[in-house]
C-alpha cells in the first residue's frame, strides 16, 4: 500500500461519512411529518415501542439520532421512560439496515442481475437523477434528490475505500494488527473507540465491512468488533443528556446499559462456545455479507435477552441516577427536538395550546371580576398575564432557532404561524389586565354601572367567552370549519360594542349615567372588542395555514364571498346574543 493508496483511503474515508451524514438528515427531513405522525403513536406496549424505534431508524438510518431523538422527547416530557426504552431497543435493531445496503458493495458474479445490484452500476443513474432533482425548484424534490446524492457519494466512497485498502492483504504489519485484534476484549474496545470517535454505528460498520474486502479479517474477529460498535454508539446519547432531567439522563444511561450488557452476555456465550467447538467458519474471512449478518444477529438477540427485561433496566437506571426530593422539572422546549423540525414544532404546537389557554382563562376571570370583585382571581389574572409573557419570549427565541433550521415550506409555513399566533394570545392577556384595572378603577373611585349597563356588558362579555372558545378548539385541532364561525361572531361583538356605547349615550342624556362611566365602559368594550379581534386573526391563521392559495388580509377582506354561510351565522349569532331583554 503506497502514499496513493493512503490518500484514496482517506478520500473514500471522507465521501463515505459525508454521504452518509447528508443522506441521513435528507431522510430526517423528508420524513418529518411521518415522524409526527408516528410520534402520536407512542406506546407502552413493548412491542409496539420496539417497532416503533425499529420503522424510524430504518428510515433515517441512525440510532444515534434516533436515541438522541427519544433522549429530547424525555427531556420535554412527550414520552416516559418506560416508552423510551422499547423505543430504543427498536432503533439498535434498525440501525442494522444500513450495513445490508452496504455490503451490496461485496456483491460478484457475472450475470446481469447481480451485476445490476453492485453500486458501481446503480450508483451513476442515482447521483444523476438526484443533481435532476435537486436543481429543481420544488422543495420535496430537492430533498429527494439529497437523498439520492448523499447514497450515491456513500457508496461511491465505501467503492473507494474497499480498493485503496486491498493492498494491505499483504502488509505484513496489517496481518500483525488484526492477529492482536483477535483478543475478544480487545476487539470491543477498539469497535468501541472507532464508533464513539466517529459517533455512528453504521458508519463504523462500513468502514469494516470496507477491511474485510483484504481478506485478512476472520470473522472471529469481526464479531467482537461489532459488538463494541454498538457500546459506542452510546457515546452521542450519553453527550446529548448532559444538562437534561433526571429521566432524560436516565434514557441515554439505558441505552449505555443495553449495549453492555448485551455484549457481556453474549460475548461470554461467543467465548466458551468458541473455547469448547472447533468451528471453522470463525476463521474463514470475513466479507460485507457476513458483517451484516452478524450485526443483525447481534443486535436482535441483544433485544431477545433484554426486552422481557425492560424493567430492570429501568430500576438500574433508576439505581445509578437516585430519585431526589427536588421535582424532576420538565424542558417542555428541548432544542434536541430541532434535529427534527417537525416535532419539535408539533411540541411548540402544544406549549402553544397551554399559553392560549392560560390567555383564554384570564379573560374569563377578568369578566367574573366584573361581576364580582376578587382580589385573589385579580392576582391570578396578573399572575396569568406574566405567564403568558414568559411563554412568548420561551417561544418566540425557540422557534427563531428553529427558523434558521433547513426546514420544509410546509414546517416553514407553520413556524411562521405559530410566530405569529403568539403574538395575539400575549395581546388576549394584555386585554384581560387593562378589564381588570378597569374594574379596580371603579372600585378605587367607588362608583358602578346601573343595573342595564351591567346586563348588556354581560352579553357582550357571553359574546367574547364563546369566540375565545371556538377559535382556541379550531387551533388546537386545526380546525377549519370551526375556524369559519370566528368571524361573523367576531363582527357581532364589533356590532355590540357600538350598540352599547350609543346606549352609554342615551342614558347619559336621561342624566341615568356619568361621563366617568363612560369612560371606564368605554375601556372595557374597546378591550372586549380587541381580544375577538385578535381570535379572528387565530382563526384566520388556522384557515390560511390549511389552505396555502388562502392569505389572511384577503380573506378578511373577502370574507362575506369565501365563507357563504357568513350571512346566516351572522343573524343566528346576533340574534343568539341580541340587547332586547325580556322584562
Amino acid at each position: 500500500m503506497d502514499l496513493f493508496d493512503l490518500l484514496s483511503m482517506i478520500g473514500g474515508l471522507s465521501l463515505f461519512l459525508f454521504g452518509m451524514n447528508i443522506m441521513g438528515d435528507a431522510l430526517e427531513k423528508r420524513a418529518g411529518g411521518g415522524l409526527k405522525n408516528v410520534l402520536s403513536q407512542i406506546t407502552s406496549n413493548k412491542m409496539m415501542g420496539f417497532l416503533l424505534g425499529l420503522g424510524v431508524t430504518a428510515v433515517i438510518q441512525s440510532s444515534s439520532a434516533t436515541t438522541v431523538m427519544v433522549v429530547g422527547f424525555v427531556n420535554s416530557g412527550i414520552m416516559t421512560l418506560t416508552q423510551a426504552i422499547n423505543v430504543i431497543m427498536g432503533a439498535n435493531v434498525g440501525t442494522t439496515v444500513t450495513a445490508w445496503i452496504l455490503s451490496l458493495t461485496g456483491v460478484s458474479g457475472d450475470s446481469l442481475f447481480l451485476q445490476l445490484l453492485k453500486p458501481t452500476s446503480f450508483t451513476p443513474i442515482l447521483a444523476l437523477a438526484g443533481v435532476i432533482l435537486y436543481m429543481g425548484k420544488n422543495a420535496k424534490r430537492k430533498d429527494l434528490g439529497l437523498i439520492l446524492l448523499g447514497f450515491a457519494t456513500l457508496m461511491t466512497g465505501m467503492d473507494i475505500m474497499s480498493d485503496s485498502v486491498s493492498g494491505l492483504k499483504n502488509v505484513p504489519e496489517f496481518q500483525n494488527l488484526m492477529i492482536m485484534f483477535s483478543n475478544p476484549v480487545m476487539g470491543v474496545l477498539v469497535g468501541a473507540l472507532m464508533t464513539g470517535i466517529i459517533q455512528s454505528s453504521s458508519a463504523s460498520v462500513g468502514i469494516l465491512q470496507a477491511l474485510s474486502s483484504t481478506g485478512q479479517i476472520p470473522l472471529a474477529t469481526a464479531i467482537p468488533i461489532i459488538m463494541g460498535q454498538n457500546i459506542g454508539t452510546c457515546v452521542t446519547a450519553m453527550l446529548s443528556s448532559v444538562g437534561t432531567n433526571k429521566n432524560a439522563r436516565r434514557t441515554a444511561l439505558v441505552h449505555l446499559l443495553f449495549n453492555i450488557i448485551g455484549t457481556v452476555v453474549w460475548l461470554t456465550v461467543f467465548c466458551a462456545v468458541k473455547a469448547m467447538f472447533e468451528l471453522p467458519a470463525l476463521q474463514e474471512p470475513a466479507n460485507q455479507v457476513s458483517i451484516a449478518i452478524c450485526h443483525t444477529a447481534f443486535n436482535i438477540l441483544c433485544t431477545v435477552l433484554l426486552l422481557p427485561m425492560s424493567g430492570l433496566l429501568e430500576k438500574m437506571a433508576y439505581i445509578f441516577i437516585k430519585e431526589t426530593e427536588d421535582p424532576d422539572s420538565i424542558e417542555v422546549l428541548d432544542e434536541r427536538l430541532m434535529a427534527t423540525p417537525s416535532i419539535a414544532i408539533e411540541q411548540c404546537h402544544r406549549v402553544v395550546c397551554k399559553m392560549a389557554d392560560i390567555a383564554n382563562e384570564s379573560v374569563k376571570d377578568a369578566l367574573v371580576i366584573a361581576g364580582k370583585y376578587d382580589s385573589k382571581m385579580a392576582e391570578k389574572v396578573r399572575a396569568d398575564e406574566d405567564k403568558v409573557d414568559r411563554y412568548e419570549d420561551m417561544l418566540g427565541e425557540y422557534l427563531l432557532k428553529l427558523s434558521n433550521h433547513a426546514l420544509n415550506a410546509d414546517d416553514r409555513a407553520e413556524t411562521a404561524e405559530l410566530l405569529h399566533l403568539i403574538n395575539d394570545f400575549e395581546r388576549i392577556s394584555d386585554h384581560a389586565v387593562n378589564i381588570l384595572e378597569s374594574v379596580e378603577e371603579m372600585r378605587d373611585k367607588k362608583i358602578r354601572f346601573s343595573e342595564q349597563a351591567t346586563r348588556e356588558l354581560t352579553v357582550m362579555g357571553a359574546a367574547v367567552y364563546e369566540i375565545l372558545d371556538l377559535s382556541l378548539s379550531a387551533f388546537r385541532t386545526n380546525d377549519v370549519e370551526k375556524a369559519k364561525l370566528v368571524e361573523p361572531l367576531e363582527e357581532v361583538v364589533d356590532t355590540l360594542k357600538e350598540q352599547l356605547r350609543m346606549r352609554h349615550i342615551i342614558r347619559l342624556q336621561k342624566g341615568e349615567c356619568t361621563i366617568e362611566l363612560g369612560f371606564v365602559l368605554s375601556d372595557m368594550l374597546t378591550n372586549l372588542e380587541r381580544v375577538a379581534d385578535h381570535c379572528s386573526n387565530v382563526a384566520g391563521r388556522v384557515i390560511e395555514n390549511k389552505n396555502s392559495n388562502i392569505k389572511l388580509h384577503s380573506y378578511m377582506d373577502n370574507i362575506r364571498v369565501t365563507n357563504k354561510d357568513f350571512d346566516r351565522l351572522y343573524n343566528e349569532y346576533a340574534k343568539k346574543y341580541s340587547l332586547i331583554f325580556e322584562e
